[in-house]
C-alpha cells in the first residue's frame, strides 16, 4: 500500500488528509476517497493481524463485533459489517480490474474508482 497511508493506524493520517484535500475534485468525491482510504486501512489491518487467513468474512465480522462492544450495540456491528463487506467487495473487484493487489491500491487508484463510479472523469 502507498506510503500515504499510516500502517500503524486504522485512521487517516494528516498527510493523507492533506493529499486528498489538494485533489482537484468535488467535495463529495474527496469525502468518498477518505472513506475508501479508511476502509482499506481497516481491511489491510485485519488481514495483516491475522496472517492473511482465507476466511476474511469471519475476520471482518469479528472486527465489527469488537468495535460494536464499545457501544454495546449489535445493530451497529451488523451495519458496520454490511458496509465494510460491500466496500471490500468493491475494492477487490476494482483491484482485479486494474491488475493490482488490494494492498497496493493508492490514492490515485481510489480517485479513479470514485470517478468511475460517479461518471466524472477529470483529465
Amino acid at each position: 500500500m502507498s506510503s500515504q497511508l499510516d500502517p500503524l493506524s486504522n485512521s487517516l493520517n494528516l498527510q493523507t488528509i492533506q493529499t486528498i484535500e489538494k485533489l482537484n475534485l468535488p467535495i463529495m468525491q474527496k469525502h468518498h476517497i477518505r472513506i475508501l482510504v479508511h476502509c482499506l486501512s481497516i481491511l489491510n489491518s485485519i488481514s495483516r493481524d491475522n496472517s492473511f487467513c482465507a476466511d476474511q468474512e469471519n475476520l471482518l465480522r469479528e472486527w465489527c463485533n469488537s468495535e460494536s462492544r464499545k457501544f454495546n450495540d449489535q445493530q451497529f456491528s451488523d451495519l458496520l459489517y454490511e458496509q465494510l463487506a460491500l466496500t471490500a467487495k468493491k475494492l477487490n473487484l476494482f483491484s482485479q480490474k486494474i491488475g493490482k493487489d488490494i494492498k497496493d491500491l493508492d490514492i490515485e487508484d481510489l480517485v479513479l474508482l470514485v470517478q468511475e463510479s460517479t461518471g466524472n472523469h477529470l483529465n
